[in-house]
């Protein structure tokens, strides 16, 4: 091992002998080591959103044809460092009759959420934070967790806007999640494990290819699960004046903030590291360093995605994101897993070649279906909204006589 080819692990065998010849036992060791790689985790990913905040403004600038930042520093680079330096110094501002501990854990639990994720994503071979068996159930619990600070921000604002923010929220959020667990059920089975380790080294062909229908459900449910358009019903301003987060000032909403851009990015890791393979590249074995690059790439452009779908399409009222969930894209999930564990079951394992185009053939034909389901009942909602005219009366002038010379009236 050098530094060059693992430059995380070398620091950190430097760094052990270091506390061990101190006379530190091996037990503190590892705290110690723990405690600095999880600090520098959350360091890095907190100063990587202002980087994210200024490229996700640029390419929402260009995709809706407009500059974008452009006059704090060249292009505009050092446009979030303002405005951090302003979030740091404005005031806060605490409503009367605000829960005060609500009130103010909310924040701190939205940013530890998103933190929280990144213990089970594998950078690399060697560089992970925990290598836990349930990483896919972890996953979903810290999102609740996530759930808890919208609900906590709703209710302990005072604030009838923000309150009916936070259930609009929650409703959303476990919609989404319900989904979310559905399909995951896909890789999971594919992989034989629920460990995102073992997920991802279980991918010599991507699970994209194996199940594309499961990783488009994946990918709308975090856009869903994130709150970003079509499905930023979260903070829709026009209904509820910014949602659970109306009453937030200063640093707390920064908070907000800060957690709203690095999950659109978390979101976009965890999706390349189900389906796209994760660290998984040439020479990503022996370079661990080459790994944490195959990561970074994959997951900047399924960001990029994410940010098209989010600049591009119109937000979606409550009614038809409910609708669109629980009636179409829950069943569809459902039938999905069926159909994808039937498959599994038949079609053999080897050769590799039979058995990824079968199923990419079985996920063909079930997308036909829906879509041949879709056009059937777009059609008939169609009709159902025709509506015929019918002529209006016409109203026929009334005979005017004419008016003498001479009258009373003349």
């Amino acid at each position: 091992m050098n530094f060059f080819s693992d430059p995380v692990n070398f620091i950190a065998r430097w760094l052990e002998s270091l506390l061990t010849g101190w006379g530190a036992s091996a037990a503190l060791t590892q705290v110690i080591l723990a405690v600095l790689g999880a600090g520098l985790l959350a360091t890095v990913a907190m100063v990587f959103v202002t980087v994210l905040i200024w490229a996700e403004r640029k390419i929402g600038g260009r995709i809706q044809d407009r500059p974008g930042p452009n006059r704090v520093g060249p292009w505009g680079i050092f446009q979030t460092i303002a405005d951090m330096l302003k979030i740091f110094t404005k005031e806060y501002i605490t409503p009367v009759g605000a829960d005060l501990v609500p009130y103010n854990l909310a924040p701190v639990l939205s940013v530890a959420a998103v933190l929280s994720v990144l213990a089970v994503v594998p950078l690399s071979s060697t560089v992970f934070g925990t290598n836990i068996n349930v990483g896919i159930l972890y996953i979903m619990a810290v999102g609740a967790v996530g759930e808890l600070g919208v609900i906590f921000a709703g209710l302990g604002s005072n604030n009838k806007y923000a309150m009916l923010g936070g259930f609009r929220a929650v409703a959303q959020l476990v919609s989404s999640e319900v989904l979310m667990v559905v399909t995951l059920l896909i890789p999971v089975m594919f992989a034989g494990s629920v460990g995102i380790n073992d997920i991802v080294k279980s991918q010599s062909v991507w699970n994209i290819f194996l199940a594309p229908v499961a990783a488009l459900l994946f990918l709308i449910t975090s856009i869903a699960e994130n709150g970003r358009a079509p499905f930023d019903l979260i903070e829709a301003d026009s209904e509820l004046v910014a949602g659970y987060n109306i009453e937030y000032s200063g640093l707390k909403f920064g908070m907000f903030y800060v957690a709203d851009f690095l999950h659109a990015f978390t979101s976009a890791m965890v999706f390349s590291t189900i389906f796209l393979g994760g660290w998984r590249g040439p020479a990503a074995e022996t370079l661990p360093v080459l790994g944490f690059l195959y990561l970074l790439l994959k997951t900047l452009a399924v960001y990029v995605v994410l940010l098209v779908l989010r600049f591009s399409i119109p937000r979606l009222r409550i009614d038809q994101m409910m609708n669109f969930n629980w009636k179409f894209l829950t069943p569809l999930s459902l039938i999905n897993l069926v159909v994808m564990a039937l498959a599994a079951k038949l079609v053999p394992a080897a050769p590799m070649l039979l058995r990824v185009g079968s199923l990419v053939a079985i996920n063909v034909v079930l997308w036909l279906i829906t879509d041949r389901i879709l056009s059937l009942a777009d059609r008939k909602h169609g009709k159902d909204l025709v509506v015929v005219a019918k002529p209006l009366p016409v109203a026929r002038p009334e005979k005017v006589e004419p008016i003498e010379e001479g009258s009373a009236q003349a």
